[in-house]
């Protein structure tokens, strides 16, 4: 009976492995591209991208940052968008990386 269970842990655990894990929570380019930087505000972003992964400040600026990654057996794929707002709550600057192969 034991040697059923120890061969059921070594599947299920060689399953999870195969597959491929996530997180965040993803976020399309063309959402990105609607970014204003002066025009933007802190309310569409929320609209736009839900909540960020981490918030934080940066010369007084308020700073959100939105990540995705995925895991897979081969290659660690990314989404980073960090946004700075200014004391208005609208964007002032952003910046997006990406390097997923249909951004290529």
């Amino acid at each position: 009976m034991k040697t059923r269970k120890d061969l059921f842990i070594v599947l299920a655990g060689l399953l999870l492995l195969s597959g491929c894990a996530s997180f965040g929570r993803d976020f399309r380019l063309e959402a990105v591209k609607s970014l204003q930087n002066g025009k933007t505000t802190k309310l569409e972003v929320l609209n736009a991208f839900s909540t960020p992964n981490r918030t934080g400040f940066e010369d007084g600026d308020e700073v959100w940052t939105y990540e995705y990654s995925k895991y897979t057996l081969a290659k660690i794929y990314t989404k980073d968008l960090i946004i700075r707002f200014n004391k208005e709550n609208v964007v002032k600057s952003y910046s997006y990386s990406n390097n997923f192969p249909e951004a290529r």
